[in-house]
């Protein structure tokens, strides 16, 4: 089962003090140390970069995320967020544009979102977009 790892995991797992006994960190490191396919995209290597100052935190992170499999975003995948994030919104379910981009990604690359984000959750509920649960 291909993961796309949010930031919200990845921040968890980076924290400096130990990081949170979570089930969305669990599965992270049994994958990671599974040799389960982990995948990653731009937005969220920049979005760990700005929330990771320290010059050593953002090397590490740089580090880790550079040996992931990455899938980067072409036009048509911004005009299918878009869709996304307005078939939520038909629904009474709000999806922030990045948080659509990373929807649609998942589900055109047929990844699994592991996230501790529940703004997916909900809306998973409306779109074909598979979520990780415990």
């Amino acid at each position: 089962m291909p993961l796309l790892v949010d930031t919200s995991v990845w921040s968890l797992a980076y924290r400096r003090d130990a990081p949170p006994d979570v089930p969305e960190v669990r599965a992270l490191r049994e994958a990671l140390g599974g040799g389960d396919a982990i995948v990653t995209t731009g937005i969220i290597l920049l979005e760990l970069l700005r929330g990771f100052v320290p010059e050593r935190a953002q090397q590490t992170i740089r580090a880790d995320l550079g040996v992931l499999e990455c899938v980067e975003p072409r036009w048509a995948d911004y005009e299918a967020a878009a869709e996304l994030s307005n078939a939520c919104r038909r629904q009474g379910v709000q999806l922030g544009a990045v948080d659509a981009l990373l929807a649609h990604l998942a589900i055109a690359h047929e990844l699994t979102l592991l996230t501790t984000d529940r703004d997916f959750v909900h809306a998973a509920a409306c779109i074909p977009l598979r979520v990780w649960t415990a």
